[in-house]
């Protein structure tokens, strides 16, 4: 799971700023997934960011569980449902790849 393949003619959608535990959307923290057609790149800078993967918006339990530290990144694949969990110290970004213009399109989809 932590590298799974963006297909080599997809181009970087959307990046998201630097964030940290101070400023890091709450979203990312709960059940979400990517959209449609959508890989999401999670880059982590400093720190330790935790990501928890699960078989549908509904389960509890985590099906994968991958610990990015800092200078490494994972990949989430579309429409798979995920959360974070940060280090104290963590710094990270994400990039969103596809292989159709998302201009103006959501990138993920939360639960709530």
């Amino acid at each position: 799971m932590s590298h799974q393949r963006i297909p080599s003619h997809w181009t970087i959608q959307r990046s998201t700023p630097f964030f940290t535990k101070e400023n890091v959307p709450s979203a990312l923290l709960t059940h979400h997934n990517t959209a449609a057609e959508v890989f999401g790149q999670l880059c982590v800078m400093e720190g330790v960011v935790t990501y928890y993967g699960f078989a549908d918006e509904h389960a509890s339990e985590p099906e994968v569980k991958v610990v990015i530290n800092a200078g490494n990144f994972a990949t989430s694949p579309p429409q798979y449902w995920h959360r974070i969990e940060l280090s104290d110290d963590a710094q990270f970004n994400i990039n969103f790849w596809s292989d159709k213009d998302k201009s103006g399109q959501k990138m993920f989809h939360s639960k709530s």
